[in-house]
């Protein structure tokens, strides 16, 4: 869809962004040349998949039974008695 002028496109702006909201693209012109474009901004599927994967470990996690082993002595396992990385 293109809009020869910018008064049009003040007075038809809720249309317009329907019509990209549809998936069209929108073209202002300012006299007789495009110079402007409204267009549809695609969906983020990447936060729906992130969504996914979370409701997907939280379903395997269910029943899953952790050992009494605390946050404060992880480090027990990661350093040797010098510090050091084991």
């Amino acid at each position: 869809m293109s809009v020869t002028s910018v008064s049009e496109a003040k007075a038809r702006l809720y249309h317009l962004i329907r019509k990209a909201e549809g998936g069209e693209d929108v073209v202002l012109e300012y006299e007789g040349r495009p110079i402007a474009r409204i267009e549809p901004i695609p969906p983020n599927d990447l936060a729906e998949a992130r969504a996914r994967a979370i409701d997907a470990a939280h379903a395997a996690l269910q029943g899953v039974v952790f050992d009494e082993t605390c946050a404060a002595r992880s480090q027990d396992f990661l350093y040797d008695e010098d510090g050091l990385p084991a």
